[in-house]
């Protein structure tokens, strides 16, 4: 995720009297950790774009109104990956981290399997061995 430096954050739930829905008091611990997680919520403290890079809360803070070109940016450059490896790259981190480690390497194992043998693999590493960009079919 990213911001314009100029974006503002805030749970302002409890000064509302009530919490966080769709997940905020989930996934903002996991982000953040409990304790500044705590903070934010309970406090209802807005922080900008920068602090928000610091915490993790989003991964860039651009210039006001360049949000959506640095999207398109990180997009391009995952779009040139294999696209079965992305895929079972995001099952593996979201899934594994919903787990204990001994099941969320059980999730990865899994994962790993599935593009051990695709045709996008040994692409890739023909391409690598031939010092070119590999050309993937998401097979």
């Amino acid at each position: 995720m990213m911001q314009g430096e100029d974006a503002k954050f805030s749970l302002p739930e409890t000064g509302l009297a009530i919490i966080p829905g769709a997940g905020g008091t989930q996934r903002l611990p996991r982000i953040v950790g409990r304790s500044r997680a705590k903070e934010l919520i309970f406090t209802g403290r807005r922080f900008d774009a920068v602090e928000a890079v610091t915490m993790g809360v989003v991964n860039y803070c651009v210039p006001a109104g360049e949000a959506y070109q640095k999207a398109l940016e990180l997009a391009r450059e995952i779009n040139q990956k294999g696209p079965v490896a992305v895929k079972m790259a995001k099952k593996a981190i979201n899934q594994g981290a919903e787990v204990d480690m001994p099941s969320a390497l059980a999730v990865e194992e899994e994962c790993y399997e599935q593009v051990l043998h695709t045709q996008d693999r040994l692409e890739g590493l023909a391409a690598f061995a031939e010092k070119r960009k590999p050309v993937y079919k998401g097979k």
